[in-house]
């Protein structure tokens, strides 16, 4: 399901799919700009956003076989709660 697929299931609930886009977008926004300063996000039975931060590492380029400096970066991290595991794995 793409983000155009999500908008139109939405807008079968909310009965218009402007105010689906404008929730869809609201909601990935916040998340977005809430993990890029840092802080958590936790839905309830869904899961949690943060944000990790990955240190500076020696990597090798398989096609040379060269080592390459790989800088420290930060990236979204997502970990699914209890309830979307349980309904992934069938035991909902």
């Amino acid at each position: 399901m793409n983000k155009r697929e999500l908008v139109d299931a939405i807008s079968d609930r909310l009965g218009s799919k402007k105010a689906a886009a404008e929730a869809v977008d609201a909601i990935l926004e916040t998340i977005q700009t809430t993990v890029a300063k840092g802080d958590k996000v936790a839905i309830t039975g869904f899961g949690s956003f943060e944000k990790a931060d990955r240190p500076a590492r020696t990597a090798r380029n398989p096609a040379t076989g060269k080592t390459i400096q790989v800088p420290a970066t930060s990236v979204p991290k997502f970990k699914a709660g209890a309830d979307f595991k349980n309904l992934v794995a069938g035991k909902n």
